[in-house]
């Protein structure tokens, strides 16, 4: 029998309206980790002391190691702000852009210390040379400077800067260990990059150099740390004044203007019987007398 047609369209539209509604398949919905490794993982923020450096040792040398930062960074600070407009920077750069100088201290401040080690153990033998307060170890390990016990027990730091009768020109450059530890990074690749030299000696020398041919030394270590240590003096030890000196002569001990050449110094070599570093040129503090035991002779 057939059946109506309005009765047919009423059973299939029930059929449809009772069917079971099929459910939904799961949605397998993976979490992706969006944290990346930081830019710079791996960077190395502080200077690495070897474990041969004693408890005692170790807080001295990180107290230098603060004092070096310290003076670099504010170093960089000062010619920011006034870049070769300042009196201090013209005194020791002349009229070079100022772009080296900030660069120089801001690898000490701010660039990676991974292939940078300090150490107190004197593999190379070398701490038992009369006057030696420490080295770069050079072709035996290009990264790493001993420190030896006679820094450990002369120098002196920031909070005791222009005190005891030292002035810039007329006293030692390591009379600071932060000023002393400028210098020895500076022998590091890492942190010199082969680029800071040593282009003068003698205070003298160095504003002869900072006259006549300031591009060199706006990469000259001593250079760099004789400003690092007038700029700190004047802005911050004591403020307005400082305690800059004036050369014990006037007279340059040269004839004339510095040479594009780094001036000879010892090398770093493998034994005690070649000099392991560029140290000599500056000579050790002694103990601590007033104003006229700071002259260069007594040292």
């Amino acid at each position: 029998m057939q059946l109506p047609k309005s009765l047919l369209l009423t059973c299939l539209y029930t059929s449809v309206l009772g069917a079971p509604v099929a459910e939904p398949a799961a949605v397998q919905i993976q979490k992706r980790s969006t944290l990346a490794a930081p830019w710079d993982e791996g960077a190395v923020r502080e200077f690495p002391i070897h474990k041969s450096c004693n408890a005692t040792e170790r807080r001295q040398l990180q107290r230098g190691l603060d004092d070096t930062v310290t003076l670099a960074k504010h170093a960089k600070d000062h010619v920011l702000r006034y870049g070769n407009d300042s009196a201090i920077y013209r005194k020791y750069f002349g009229n070079a852009p100022s772009a080296h100088v900030v660069g120089n201290f801001e690898r000490i401040v701010a660039g990676d210390k991974a292939d940078v080690l300090f150490r107190c153990d004197d593999p190379d033998g070398n701490c038992k040379l009369p006057a030696w307060g420490g080295h770069w170890r050079g072709e035996n390990a290009t990264g790493e400077t001993v420190i030896c016990e006679l820094s450990f027990t002369t120098r002196l730091y920031l909070e005791q800067f222009c005190t005891r009768g030292y002035n810039v020109a007329n006293s030692p450059l390591n009379t600071y260990f932060g000023i002393d530890l400028i210098h020895r990074l500076f022998h590091i690749p890492a942190i010199g990059e082969n680029a800071v030299e040593h282009f003068a000696d003698t205070y003298e020398d160095i504003l002869e150099l900072g006259a006549h041919n300031g591009t060199f030394a706006t990469r000259d270590s001593n250079s760099l740390q004789y400003f690092a240590a007038e700029v700190y003096g004047y802005d911050i030890a004591v403020p307005g004044v400082g305690c800059a000196g004036e050369p014990a002569s006037k007279t340059s001990t040269t004839s004339a203007v510095p040479t594009m050449a780094p001036t000879t110094e010892p090398s770093a070599t493998k034994s005690t019987q070649q000099s392991a570093s560029a140290t000599l040129d500056i000579p050790p503090v002694g103990p601590v007398p007033f104003v006229n035991a700071w002259s260069k002779a007594a040292f």
